[in-house]
């Protein structure tokens, strides 16, 4: 609930601590680590959401909704794009509708930010909103994450879903995604997955969402190479860098912000 250093947002909002392994995307995911380490910190929020498998910490399943956290963005006075819910999903099975419709209160009630929310749960949130009696914000951004093609599908429940934005994050990309429908999607990230065990991304896999982008006029925004880089060989993070095609690539989704409440 902080600034981010995640390149296409800027602060983070957590009103949900605690997730589930979904797909072969969360097998690295960094959240499972932060958590530990706020645990460590004595952060009571993130007590008990993770245990042990062999070397590596992983959520247990259990999700915690922080009521307390819903009023964080109404102090923030200053316009600024949102990740909501960086260290969960918000459309987790163990996510009570009751409490998504208060996330969604609060973001209705603050018109000057831009909120981002990604799930791997596309399914249930077009469940939820596709049976609501309340129209899409203008500045709320529906995503689903996307890191091969054995999960492509989740694209067309995004579909499904009532939204002023949608957007796929296809990050960590660790295959090919194949042939993607990105009709009605506004927005695409592409990212290499980071850390001492990352998985290797190759060109290719961007270049087929690239041309794909191009087709659909749907803005990309090249994230990151992660720990391996164009070239295939192993490097950090920052070293890699973001350029693609001899460029960054920073293309957002056509928004306007609107007025300050």
């Amino acid at each position: 609930m902080a600034e981010s250093q995640i390149e296409w947002t800027d602060s983070t909002w957590n009103p949900v601590a605690g997730c589930s392994i979904m797909s072969s995307g969360c097998t690295h995911c960094y959240a499972m680590q932060m958590a530990k380490r706020l645990e460590a910190m004595g952060v009571s929020k993130y007590e008990g959401l993770t245990r042990k498998s062999g070397k590596r910490t992983v959520w247990n399943g259990v999700v915690r909704e922080d009521h307390s956290a819903l009023q964080i963005p109404r102090r923030w006075r200053k316009p600024r794009k949102i990740f909501v819910n960086s260290m969960s999903d918000l459309f987790h099975p163990e996510v009570s509708e009751d409490f998504i419709r208060k996330v969604w209160d609060v973001m209705e009630d603050t018109p000057r930010h831009h909120y981002q929310i990604l799930t791997k749960r596309p399914d249930r949130m077009a469940a939820i909103l596709s049976d609501w009696d309340r129209p899409s914000l203008p500045n709320v951004w529906l995503g689903t994450s996307v890191e091969n093609k054995e999960v492509v599908e989740r694209v067309d429940y995004l579909r499904e879903v009532p939204a002023a934005i949608r957007f796929i994050s296809f990050e960590p990309l660790i295959g090919s995604v194949g042939k993607v429908n990105l009709s009605s999607i506004d927005w695409a990230i592409v990212g290499g997955e980071s850390g001492h065990a990352a998985r290797p991304i190759k060109t290719e896999w961007i270049d087929e969402i690239y041309e794909q982008c191009r087709d659909a006029k749907t803005a990309f925004f090249f994230k990151q190479w992660g720990t391996w880089g164009a070239d295939n060989k192993k490097r950090s993070k920052k070293a890699n860098g973001r350029s693609y095609r001899g460029r960054t690539w920073d293309e957002m989704p056509t928004a306007v912000l609107v007025a300050t409440s």
